[in-house]
């Protein structure tokens, strides 16, 4: 038998070329719009996160044991700032553009608050025990809030601190440290303003390690 000739290969004419680049061209103009899409995610994450930090959360680092163990000297807490009230000032002063109240501060919360002034001007994270109107007493570190014993989940380390019953003024807080032996409160303090509170320790966001929610 003679061998058979081979069928003519047919080479890509112009017009295949052609239909290659374009595909080519489609698929980096699509990585190209996908990467501007992820761009300017990113970007308004960002912006989104400067915006909280400037307006709503704070994220301070802890100075100090007052709050150990759940919070710790060193640790960066995120304080919600519109926890309690929402306020937009006024540019230039006058009533505020928005002043809207939120939710009351209830017992339990652990509060940022201003005190001192000048140089002595801090803030601190402190527990809620007391509300305006009810009266605080310590008997070897236990605590009694109208006379009745305080159940206190949050497992505080006590001291045998003994303190007799104190009125809590209208619109303030009686706040305690949970590492009660090692904690500058309102057993030394006093009560506290409410109009001091600066928001909310909900997060402790750094280190990575230590990060939880605050209870």
């Amino acid at each position: 038998m003679l061998p058979q000739p081979h069928e003519p290969v047919e080479l890509a004419g112009p017009s295949d070329a052609r239909t290659l680049s374009l595909d080519v061209l489609d698929r980096r103009a699509d990585a190209i719009r996908a990467l501007r899409h992820a761009g300017a995610l990113l970007v308004q994450a960002v912006v989104v996160v400067c915006l909280l930090s400037l307006f709503v959360l704070r994220v301070p680092q802890v100075d100090g044991h007052s709050m150990a163990p759940q919070i710790d000297d060193g640790d960066h807490v995120v304080i919600d700032t519109v926890a309690y009230d929402l306020r937009v000032d006024r540019p230039g002063g006058g009533d505020p553009l928005l002043d809207m109240h939120v939710r009351p501060i209830s017992r339990g919360d652990v509060v940022a608050f201003v005190h001192g002034s000048g140089d002595d001007r801090r803030i601190y994270l402190k527990r809620v025990i007391g509300l305006g109107g009810e009266t605080v007493a310590l008997e070897r570190g236990v605590v009694a809030v109208n006379g009745t014993t305080l159940v206190e989940p949050y497992a505080p380390r006590l001291d045998a601190t003994d303190m007799k019953a104190v009125a809590v003024p209208a619109g303030c807080l009686f706040v305690l440290g949970d590492n009660r032996p090692d904690s500058d409160d309102s057993r030394s303090m006093g009560a506290i303003p409410e109009s001091a509170v600066i928001g909310r320790a909900v997060v402790v966001a750094w280190p990575p390690g230590r990060a939880r929610t605050i209870r």
